[in-house]
């Protein structure tokens, strides 16, 4: 069963611990007024935030209470009301919000006011969400640990002595800590799915292209990173999705969202076939009592009619971790490159920000080109495990949350960690593949850690693979979240 949070919070209220999908339809029916809401919302992010240091950024309390007078007069009126209305969200800190200090966790932009929204940001303003702040995120979002010079480090949401994971630590534990119903978070190495897996929620990285990356200096290049939803509930995460998704004429990698994920979610999953990836063999090191949570969760899946088979593929792993590698310096590293070139600048980077820009320093165009062909391969080879399986699953992280006050660990069952992100290279194999993956709760250690598994589909298969982790959330003995 669940653990009880370390934390010295109180209980959540009724208002706090309802769904998203319950609470925006308690305010379109007026049984809620948006002001409750946000007012209880609020209420509780003044408990518990200055426990975990979630939320950052935090409006005025009166500015928000304002624009929530705002949206229950706008509903007095008749006035339409969209998917998000009334719902109080905090946008992960690498995302740009108009008029809201963003500060990318770099004391570089510690009083940055942006004048443009984040596309997906435009679109949840726009389906009546109120943004009420920021969620905290590592420096540049490098690393999956949130902690960063300006705000400090975000704690796990079941033990202060424990890190929340990254780089959407912060929009983890807000949610499992009943701080906000929903939401956003952005993913490369996993950033969407390792902080879920370390505070129990569910953690969503769409297929590529799916969430409108921008804008950016750069819409062609960079192509591993997504936008995507967080919630307590995989129809939550559907709600966010829906609004998230879709082609913009800006971002030209994006593409057309097929009908609504929330829809399509009223037809169950009604079996499949797993490829379990394990450990690849002990290619990947991974701490003990991992895989054994992961396998008792994939017998819950053999209640929903899913069969499940070990499998590693023929693969050559380190090749494919090194491909990863020089595909993120080339496109992070030459991203800070800017900031490395001004010596005042530099001297504020953290060393993981300074080593990934001197390694693409050092890369040449044979290299990149090299990275781009393994990544290439790679895709063939989920295509053709595709045909054969629905999804394909892998623990969500090697080793369980570690302490907070450790920037990254070293070694992770007995093997020394080359670089600060080699600890999660499970998490590179959907990154690479430009497919959807889902972390889904598996369970906590002796001790109370928790700990989450990736449900990967095919390339644009994100459908299938909610399906899937609804008809699984329905086997929990345990409900998401930490309080």
């Amino acid at each position: 069963m669940r653990p009880v949070t370390k934390h010295a919070v109180p209980p959540a209220g009724d208002i706090c611990r309802l769904s998203a999908i319950d609470l925006a339809q308690a305010i379109r029916q007026r049984h809620l007024s948006v002001g409750e809401v946000v007012g209880a919302f609020l209420d509780r992010i003044e408990a518990v935030n200055p426990l975990v240091n979630a939320i950052v950024s935090l409006r005025e309390r009166d500015d928000i209470l304002a624009e929530a007078d705002r949206a229950d007069a706008h509903l007095a009126r008749g006035g339409a009301a969209g998917s998000l209305f009334g719902l109080p969200i905090a946008i992960k800190d690498l995302a740009s919000t108009t008029g809201l200090r963003t500060t990318f966790g770099s004391p570089i932009f510690a009083d940055f006011i942006p004048q443009e929204d984040d596309f997906f940001v435009e679109r949840i303003r726009k389906a009546g969400a109120i943004i009420i702040g920021k969620t905290n995120v590592p420096e540049f979002g490098l690393g999956s640990n949130t902690y960063n010079p300006v705000f400090g480090p975000t704690l796990n949401a079941f033990d202060p002595a424990l890190t929340a994971g990254g780089s959407s630590g912060g929009a983890a534990v807000a949610l499992a800590l009943d701080m906000v119903p929903v939401a956003d978070g952005s993913d490369f190495g996993g950033s969407l799915r390792n902080p879920a897996a370390y505070n129990n929620v569910y953690g969503f990285r769409p297929s590529q292209g799916l969430v409108p990356a921008g804008p950016d200096i750069d819409v062609f290049h960079a192509q591993m990173g997504v936008e995507g939803p967080m919630g307590r509930s995989v129809r939550d995460i559907a709600l966010l999705l829906d609004e998230q998704a879709g082609y913009h004429p800006r971002a030209p990698l994006s593409h057309n969202k097929e009908g609504s994920f929330l829809e399509g979610l009223r037809s169950k999953a009604t079996g499949g076939r797993i490829a379990w990836l394990g450990d690849l063999g002990g290619r990947l090191p991974m701490e003990p009592g991992i895989l054994e949570l992961c396998e008792s969760a994939l017998a819950r899946f053999a209640e929903a009619s899913f069969v499940s088979e070990a499998l590693v593929p023929d693969v050559d792993f380190e090749a494919l971790w090194q491909a990863f590698v020089t595909l993120r310096q080339a496109s992070s590293g030459c991203g800070l490159k800017a900031h490395y070139d001004d010596q005042e600048k530099r001297k504020l980077l953290k060393p993981e920000a300074v080593w990934e820009v001197e390694q693409a320093m050092r890369l040449s165009a044979p290299q990149v080109h090299a990275a781009s062909v393994r990544r290439s391969s790679w895709h063939r080879t989920l295509l053709s495990l595709f045909e054969r399986f629905d999804l394909i699953v892998l623990p969500t992280a090697q080793l369980f949350p570690f302490d907070v006050t450790i920037h990254w660990p070293k070694e992770v069952a007995g093997r020394t960690m080359d670089s600060y992100h080699r600890w999660m290279q499970v998490s590179a194999f959907a990154t690479l593949g430009g497919c959807p993956a889902l972390n889904v709760p598996v369970g906590f250690d002796e001790t109370g850690r928790p700990m989450g598994m990736q449900l990967i589909g095919r390339p644009r298969g994100d459908l299938a693979v909610l399906q899937a982790g609804a008809a699984y959330e329905t086997m929990l003995p345990w409900p998401a979240g930490a309080a």
